[in-house]
């Protein structure tokens, strides 16, 4: 195609999960090298398989545009003489820069009279520029671990075999180790091994691949993953069988074959006895297995294998399949019928024998630290669950200790909670130990119980203590306890439940369960893990797309009940487009610096001259009694709305009435009335903050 670049680096086997990380620098690489050299393009398209990265460039411009470069050189005195004869110093400056003197030019800088060469620069073709290009984004390409191989220097994630180069439909020359760029691909590694394949652009290339048997793009190889896995498991003799909704494990084995088939195996219907969560864990993170479930949603004793051949025997690779399988089921069903021997309850004074933090003693310690903290919560937020958020804290990290978390460290909390189950506790408490997890990652699942929501927050909150108490604070590069997650993941859980806390008296708390292992001083501490989740607070908010000035406005003022904040922010972010509270942002901005170093007192009725100053403090009387019932009933989005009815007295005020006049009482009195109102005005926030953001 014209104006077209293809290139495919093909190499061994990449796995899996680098490949569309390599994608995207791959893309973000080009995209960069291009603008530099200022060649511009429309768009972008991308396909890989395991054995190969390609990209392909549509309207790619052939040649660079010409441009005119100017050289700034020596003064003209230097570079003239009295007869106005060029210098030694004017010929070589025009020499270095491939001109002559005569091209000079005078021009005038801020520093006097200079000489200037201006010079035409042609424009490169693009078929002579993409060499270097090509050949920097293979050596530059990033990978989470590369390899070298042979007696060559060049590393990448694996072996490179070939590199396909074509511009215009012209191969592009250039050598990455001992590997020459060609004009050809080359099929399916079993099934169409013969001669490499010619190619002539992006559209050829994608139908000679598949005519070989690669789907080389990427949704087109994920379709074909999704219907093989359906065609499998219609073929299991299930009534109603489906596959167990999987999106990411789709995504794994797409980039983990060429051309997907589909295989339905089964295993032993004795070992459905094992929790689900397991079976699903055994057969998707060692095999990559899709689960086949029944009509009424059960787990059926049918799973779905992706080959990267066609077979021409379905139940001989069936067999193949069952009998890896079968293995680790075994495995996992010794591990299950083991962990049954002992309760988790049993499990917890073993907790002992693991260590939570060198300098902070053992997970056991840990646990009855987390008792306490969750009782604490419980008692102020949700009394009624206070021994279900208890118990489900003493039993939280007893499944670290069973060979089944050991085999899949991913089953932590999930075998908690079905070997709690199993041990007749209280669903309630079941579920706390699972939900004391959540969330495992930004954006996922939050506790919906209250019981593990209160055993996430103490957990959490327990290790930032810990961490800041002996000095180990985040930096700008570390953060190996990941602090910032789990202050992240503690106040979506209170965001999420609206749980109105003090931030301080939790974090005290929590500093005090440690005891004597603390060292350092405590107040400063609490001092620092509170600004340091009021930074991840206001980086969430930000993030999230509400204003930054209304995150400072409040925070700059409080920052102890995160509920109580964000509804402030919420209410400021809301109102700020009105013009009238632009207008009352800067009154209050003026307002903060007449009153700076005055510390308030009563306002003296009989002092105040009629006109704008009483004016001002009736409507003031009248403002605070309405908004002092909303404010105690945290209804900020309507206290601000009764707030604005102070924009025009205030601007009266200022236009009429001296505040810093020479009579000492009436100017107290003044200073007391503006005191009064920037009270008010702070108890939602301090809007001088959002008067550059709302002019």
């Amino acid at each position: 195609m014209q104006n077209e670049l293809l290139f495919e680096i093909g190499s061994e086997e990449i796995p899996a999960g680098f490949i569309v990380p390599a994608l995207d620098s791959l893309e973000k690489g080009i995209t960069k090298k291009l603008a530099e050299l200022d060649l511009r393009f429309e768009t972008i398209h991308r396909a890989a398989t395991p054995r190969r990265l390609a990209i392909c460039v549509q309207g790619l411009v052939g040649q660079q545009p010409d441009r005119e470069e100017e050289f700034l050189g020596p003064a003209r005195k230097a570079a003239f003489d009295a007869d106005n004869n060029p210098t030694k110093a004017a010929i070589c400056f025009a020499r270095s820069r491939g001109g002559a003197v005569e091209d000079l030019q005078v021009v005038d800088t801020p520093k006097g009279e200079y000489v200037m060469l201006v010079r035409l620069r042609r424009g490169e073709k693009t078929l002579d520029l993409l060499p270097q290009v090509l050949q920097s984004l293979v050596v530059e390409l990033p990978f989470p671990k590369s390899m070298r191989w042979g007696a060559g220097k060049t590393s990448f994630a694996r072996p490179i075999h070939w590199l396909l180069a074509l511009y215009e439909g012209r191969k592009v020359e250039f050598q990455v180790g001992d590997i020459t760029s060609g004009v050809t691909t080359r099929g399916h590694r079993f099934m169409a091994p013969a001669a490499p394949v010619e190619v002539n652009d992006f559209a050829h290339y994608v139908e000679m691949l598949r005519r070989n048997h690669v789907l080389v793009d990427l949704e087109e190889r994920r379709r074909g993953v999704v219907d093989e896995i359906t065609r499998a498991a219609e073929r299991s003799g299930v009534a109603g069988a489906t596959v167990l909704e999987d999106q990411e494990l789709i995504d794994t084995v797409t980039n983990l074959v060429e051309f997907p088939n589909g295989v339905c195996g089964t295993f032993e219907k004795r070992f459905l006895e094992i929790p689900d969560d397991v079976l699903i864990t055994a057969m998707r993170e060692h095999q990559k297995y899709f689960c086949v479930t029944a009509a009424d949603g059960r787990l059926a004793a049918n799973f779905v294998a992706i080959n990267n051949t066609r077979v021409p025997d379905e139940k001989l690779a069936a067999e193949g399949h069952q009998r890896v399988l079968r293995a680790r089921l075994e495995d996992a069903f010794f591990f299950f019928k083991d962990d049954r021997r002992r309760t988790l309850a049993d499990r917890v004074s073993d907790l002992s024998g693991i260590i939570f933090q060198a300098e902070l003693g053992t997970m056991l310690e840990k646990t009855e630290r987390v008792v306490r903290l969750s009782g604490t919560l419980a008692e102020k937020l949700a009394p009624a669950d206070r021994e279900t958020a208890e118990r489900g804290a003493l039993l939280a990290k007893a499944d670290l200790l069973t060979a089944m978390v050991n085999e899949f460290p991913s089953l932590q909390g999930i075998m908690g909670r079905d070997y709690a189950l199993l041990d007749n506790e209280p669903a309630g408490v079941a579920a706390a130990i699972l939900e004391h997890y959540l969330p495992v990652r930004a954006g996922g699942s939050l506790p919906a119980g209250i019981p593990g929501a209160l055993v996430g927050m103490a957990d959490r909150i327990d290790t930032i203590s810990g961490c800041f108490g002996i000095g180990q604070v985040p930096t700008g590069t570390t953060d190996p306890f990941g602090l910032r997650r789990l202050a992240l993941g503690f106040l979506h859980i209170v965001e999420s439940h609206g749980f109105h806390l003090s931030l301080a008296e939790t974090v005290e708390a929590a500093l005090s369960f440690y005891g004597d292992k603390l060292n350092g001083d405590r107040a400063a501490a609490k001092n620092l893990i509170i600004e340091f989740i009021k930074g991840r607070f206001a980086n969430d908010l930000t993030g999230r797309g509400l204003p930054g000035t209304a995150v400072e406005a409040v925070t700059s003022i409080a920052f102890d009940d995160v509920v109580d904040c964000r509804a402030k922010i919420d209410a400021l972010a809301a109102i700020r487009a009105q013009p009238s509270f632009a207008v009352l942002a800067a009154a209050f901005k003026r307002v903060m610096n007449i009153i700076r170093g005055h510390r308030g007192g009563p306002v003296d009725e009989e002092l105040l001259q009629d006109g704008a100053e009483r004016a001002l403090y009736e409507t003031f009387v009248r403002v605070h009694a309405e908004a002092d019932p909303l404010l105690q009933a945290r209804d900020y989005g309507r206290t601000l709305e009764i707030i604005l009815k102070m924009k025009e007295p205030v601007d009266l005020f200022f236009d009429e009435v001296m505040v810093m006049t020479e009579d000492e009482a009436l100017k107290k009195n003044r200073l007391n009335l503006l005191t009064a109102i920037s009270e008010l005005f702070l108890r939602v926030g301090d809007f001088s903050k959002m008067q550059s953001a709302v002019k």
